[in-house]
């Protein structure tokens, strides 16, 4: 009998008690069955979007021949990607700055890089609007050179984030190893390279993440900077939304989701979940 005997739930084991089990699997439902929902209607024969009429996939057909929303879709992918990559450059080098050095006014640096993150995305929309505007930004450019206000805006919010997982991630790294690879000759910029960027490499796989994500949803700021000619996929969706939630608003973001899933999934196998996990 002893071998069929349950062991006994320790006081911090809370994913082993019921309740919590239970709880959480509230939470996902929340979450999550909106989605599920929208995916599901996606294929509702209807255009009221109501009530369950039938299966089809002509609002998928539908959806990917409206040449608006197919560029939409396009210049949203290319501004995350920019704004990714820029952030992770800046972000970055921001928290190897703050983690590293002592300098003056590093307090005051620490929270104006916070800023971003803290303030109301409408505030941060209305000074892009007046700072473009004062600067005298043009409007009227040729692809991609248009996206420039929507990407620099982007950057601006997104690598506060990457500063904030890299700076965690450096807390734990071990000075002894830079200082054994300067012992064995390494220069500053071959340690930065061979030391601390493999150390730091969850923490810019999740940064990335973040900000690809952040970047790729972002509405408020976007429809502030975006100039006549120029439409992102959340704006071009709001656009659409406004007069009623068809079954190609639902396939449109349907799309959305699954690229964004993929592409998360990629970066995740890539990494690896427990690595990417263990970023503190």
């Amino acid at each position: 009998m002893a071998l069929f005997a349950r062991a006994p739930v320790a006081p911090l084991e809370y994913s082993r008690t019921l309740w919590m089990r239970l709880w959480v699997g509230a939470v996902m439902v929340f979450l999550y069955a909106p989605l599920v929902v929208l995916m599901i209607f996606s294929f509702n024969d209807s255009k009221r979007n109501v009530v369950w009429r039938g299966f089809t996939t002509k609002y998928y057909e539908k959806a990917l021949g409206n040449d608006q929303l197919v560029e939409a879709l396009i210049n949203s992918l290319t501004i995350a990607a920019l704004a990714t990559l820029a952030s992770l450059v800046l972000g970055t080098l921001a928290a190897v700055l703050l983690w590293r050095f002592r300098f003056p006014w590093k307090g005051a640096i620490d929270g104006t890089i916070s800023l971003p993150i803290i303030v109301p995305e409408i505030c941060l929309g209305v000074a892009f609007l007046m700072f473009f505007a004062a600067v005298g930004w043009p409007t009227d450019l040729v692809w991609p050179f248009n996206l420039g206000a929507i990407t620099i805006a982007h950057i601006t919010f997104c690598f506060p984030f990457v500063t904030m997982v890299v700076r965690s991630r450096l807390a734990s790294f071990n000075r002894e190893q830079e200082e054994a690879a300067k012992d064995l000759g390494a220069s500053e910029a071959q340690v930065f390279r061979d030391v601390l960027i493999p150390h730091i490499k969850p923490a810019l796989v999740a940064g990335a993440l973040l900000s690809f994500t952040l970047s790729l949803d972002d509405f408020v700021i976007t429809y502030f900077t975006s100039g006549p000619d120029t439409i992102t996929f959340p704006v071009k969706v709001y656009s659409m939304v406004r007069f009623s939630v068809t079954p190609e608003v639902n396939a449109a973001s349907t799309l959305l989701i699954i690229l964004t899933v993929i592409l998360t999934f990629i970066a995740l196998k890539a990494q690896g979940v427990k690595a990417i996990a263990e970023t503190h």
